[in-house]
């Protein structure tokens, strides 16, 4: 179950279980977690990325520690629709991924989620060096909370169970 629809992800979730923004740096992959209840995205530490082995590896730790059972990762679209190198090199991860863990992927579309994570620590008055520090977590929280949000709304759409 290598890559599904948010819709999909949002039939099998089940209550209590966190799920993970990832944000695909070239030299960071940023991380946020959300709560069990799905509402909030935390961001968390950066894995600095070596070599691909070894960041599956980082990833799929903090994802046990975690108890991620899905992750949400942004897709880096161009602003015309199109998809770059990026966005392909997020394919190619996300493929590899596949082969080394059974927990699903949800591409979403990250379009401006740094610029707006910037716009947030400079607000907070974070200095620049900070920033650098903190820019993919933040971006990360951004994709989740994105995601987070949609998964309530198609809970909220949803009819209600039946009590039979």
């Amino acid at each position: 179950m290598a890559v599904v629809s948010i819709e999909e992800l949002a039939a099998t979730l089940e209550r209590g279980q966190a799920i993970a923004g990832l944000d695909l740096g070239t030299k960071t992959i940023g991380i946020s977690v959300s709560d069990l209840g799905r509402r909030f995205a935390t961001p968390r530490d950066v894995i600095r990325r070596v070599k691909f082995g070894l960041d599956a590896q980082a990833l799929l730790a903090m994802a046990d520690k975690e108890k991620v059972v899905a992750f949400i990762i942004g897709l880096p679209i161009n602003m015309d629709g199109s998809e770059g190198p990026r966005a392909q090199a997020t394919r190619a991860f996300v493929r590899n991924m596949s082969e080394k863990t059974d927990i699903p992927f949800v591409y979403w579309d990250e379009r401006l989620s740094t610029v707006a994570a910037e716009r947030v620590l400079i607000e907070m008055d974070v200095s620049r060096k900070k920033r650098a520090d903190r820019i993919d977590s933040a971006a990360a929280s951004f994709i989740l909370q994105g995601a987070l949000d949609r998964l309530l709304s198609l809970a909220n759409a949803a009819p209600p169970a039946s009590a039979d």
